[in-house]
């Protein structure tokens, strides 16, 4: 099966779905409670992030300038171009030759920011004369801690 990701075809090699168990009950994240061990049924990673497989593609996150959203360096992130992105979304856009992560805001004015989530970093305002191209709006962010 070929998967196209911005006019290049890639070769998935194993299309079938991995199905992972699901345990019964929930993981609080307040004050913890006590947990059976018994499993609900199995998850299938595909189906609960992924709802257009042929428009998806990962990508790695660099840097620091998204860390105040919660993806922090090296996170892998789950794109999907099919998704209609709006002013507020995280997104993976394209800048001349340079890709980037940031939301995306389009302000009362009209115009298109690109604002990491850092205080450290500056908003880019993205003009007319630029070559620039949003790729997809970033659905999920995995971290490694």
């Amino acid at each position: 099966m070929k998967s196209f990701i911005a006019g290049r075809a890639f070769l998935i090699e194993n299309p079938d779905s991995v199905l992972i168990p699901l345990a019964l009950w929930r993981a609080s994240c307040g004050f913890p409670s006590p947990a059976d061990d018994y499993i609900e049924t199995a998850i299938d990673l595909n189906q609960e992030l992924i709802r257009h497989p042929f428009a998806t593609f990962f990508v790695r996150a660099a840097g620091d300038s998204m860390v105040d959203v919660g993806i922090q360096p090296e996170a892998v992130l789950i794109v999907d171009r099919a998704v209609e992105t709006r002013s507020g979304d995280i997104v993976v856009a394209r800048i001349g030759d340079e890709m980037c992560v940031k939301q995306l805001l389009i302000d009362d004015a009209g115009r298109v920011l690109l604002v990491p989530k850092n205080e450290n970093y500056k908003p880019i305002i993205i003009d007319e004369n630029m070559d620039f191209e949003i790729w997809g709006k970033v659905v999920c962010s995995i971290n490694k801690h």
